[in-house]
């Protein structure tokens, strides 16, 4: 079915319709494309609508993997997220451009066709729960976008739709989550099914992603209203949210086949620059970035040999000894010691059939610790749930890697007896150890990553003041919408920069506050 589901789409959503005047009686079979389907089957469209909503992201090493500084480039171009290069900035448009006619529009579709059929009510549920998820990565990349009014061309001939504030849009996610949640049925068969890439049709676990979720746009907004955060964190806790490594959200990939059946950040690294697994031949010149690898070595970090590799005599070794990240200042020139420097293991991170991690037990584990700190949860302790989601960051990686990424139980204890949370520290210190420890741990998730770090400032990275940057020399803070937006859809484009301020990097978003 997998390898069937992009030419499906094509049929049902792009398949131009013609009107035209015949006076032959046999018009209608003439003209009526035997391929084409006139009926929308959900399960087929919820498929590629998973696909794309995780396709479709910043978590690229142009974009987010780069400005998070866990990967770098010689190139201007491909180091576009490292470097903030002003000739390159309209790349971060693409999430915008592609994830609207393709995630976007294809799940609104799945809504339409199920929304009515009382029988169907999970996959209802479950709609609205990844729809939450596609606007939700969306939102925090751009602020204020296209929502109410999104995907309605084809069904209300609606085509500049308004720009929803990101506060109203925050809100609706919220709403959508608790009202989808609450009508999910454990006792009703009708499901998804096998269609469901990500759970398999399981509903109790599709609950626990979408209280996981609120736990995470609730304490999105720790910074712009602490009151309302903490009720939807609470509401979160009390449903019951992902803290067990068998609930994780991944999407499952084969890794043979059409590339929509492969992992697509291993997929697009390979292609762009590991595929020669030489050390020497990356094509955009990629690497990992000196501010990761050192971090990992500086603290004995056991991902370190899991996640990175340099070819010595054109073999792969992790020998941690060896790993040395490449400086993202290095100025368009190939260095001549390129060869020497860490980049992704072609058996972990680049490992085509590996699952998409969507959300894990670390992460619920890192929020919960924050929310223990804000006193908004008191059934364990800030300690107790930091130590639990640096063990679960560790794990995880078996599943993303299979034995190629087993980290032993003892060297996770070793190095969580190594790094204990200061539970006597300020808080503010609490929040730097949850959060640095964060980012190494939700790796290769820098989507997530960038959220954090705008909302909590941590972890505390030094930005790159690369000539010719177009920040300034600051970390950007949102992503620039398409060019065509402000020609195309004027009014509405103008009225939202007029309300959350210039189209530029470093405008923050409705809840990345000073």
């Amino acid at each position: 079915m997998k390898h069937t589901i992009q030419k499906y789409i094509q049929g049902v959503l792009l398949t131009p319709v013609l009107f035209m005047l015949a006076c032959d009686n046999n018009f209608d079979d003439v003209n009526t494309n035997p391929d084409a389907v006139s009926k929308v089957t959900p399960q087929y469209i919820f498929s590629k609508a998973q696909y794309d909503g995780v396709r479709y992201g910043g978590n690229t090493q142009a974009l987010l993997l780069g400005t998070m500084q866990y990967t770098t480039s010689y190139n201007d171009v491909a180091g576009f997220g490292s470097k903030y290069v002003a000739s390159q900035s309209a790349q971060s448009s693409s999430v915008f451009s592609l994830s609207y006619p393709n995630q976007i529009n294809e799940i609104g579709e799945v809504i339409k066709a199920v929304q009515d059929d009382p029988t169907r009510v999970n996959m209802y549920a479950v709609a609205r729960i990844w729809r939450v998820f596609c606007f939700s990565r969306l939102t925090d990349l751009y602020g204020d976008i296209p929502y109410s009014e999104a995907g309605q061309g084809y069904n209300a001939s609606v085509f500049q739709p308004v720009y929803d504030t990101q506060q109203s849009i925050y809100a609706d996610m919220l709403k959508e989550l608790e009202e989808a949640v609450q009508s999910l049925d454990v006792n009703n068969a009708v499901t998804f099914g096998t269609s469901d890439l990500i759970y398999g049709g399981n509903t109790a676990q599709w609950k626990k992603f979408a209280y996981s979720m609120m736990l995470r746009l609730g304490m999105r907004m720790t910074k712009v209203n602490a009151a309302e955060a903490q009720v939807w964190v609470t509401k979160a806790i009390a449903g019951g949210v992902i803290t067990s490594y068998a609930d994780i959200a991944k999407l499952t990939y084969i890794g043979s086949g059409q590339d929509i059946n492969k992992n697509p950040l291993a997929l697009s690294m390979l292609n762009d620059d590991y595929i020669k697994a030489d050390g020497v031949s990356n094509t955009e010149g990629g690497k990992y970035q000196k501010v990761f690898i050192d971090s990992l070595k500086a603290n004995n970090d056991p991902r370190l040999g899991v996640l990175a590799v340099v070819y010595v005599d054109g073999v792969a070794s992790s020998d941690p000894a060896i790993q040395k990240g490449m400086p993202a200042t290095i100025n368009g020139v190939k260095p001549a010691d390129f060869v020497t420097y860490s980049e992704p293991n072609q058996k972990t991170l680049l490992r085509v059939a590996a699952p998409m991690l969507l959300f894990t037990a670390a992460e619920s584990n890192f929020l919960l610790a924050e929310a223990a700190l804000r006193n908004w949860y008191t059934g364990e302790t800030a300690d107790e749930l930091y130590e639990k989601a640096v063990r679960e960051a560790m794990l995880q990686w078996d599943l993303i890697s299979g034995t190629a990424g087993t980290i032993s139980e003892d060297a996770i204890t070793d190095y969580i007896d190594a790094h204990p949370l200061e539970t006597s520290a300020p808080i503010d210190v609490q929040m730097e150890q949850i959060y640095t420890q964060f980012w190494l741990g939700i790796f290769p998730d820098a989507q997530e990553v960038f959220a954090n770090y705008r909302r909590t400032g941590y972890p505390a990275l030094v930005p790159n003041n690369y000539p010719g940057n177009a920040t300034g020399g600051k970390i950007f803070r949102r992503f620039l919408y398409p060019v065509n937006e402000a020609t195309l859809n004027t009014a509405s484009y103008n009225e939202a920069i007029g309300r959350q301020g210039p189209d530029d990097f470093l405008t923050r978003v409705w809840w990345d506050k000073e």
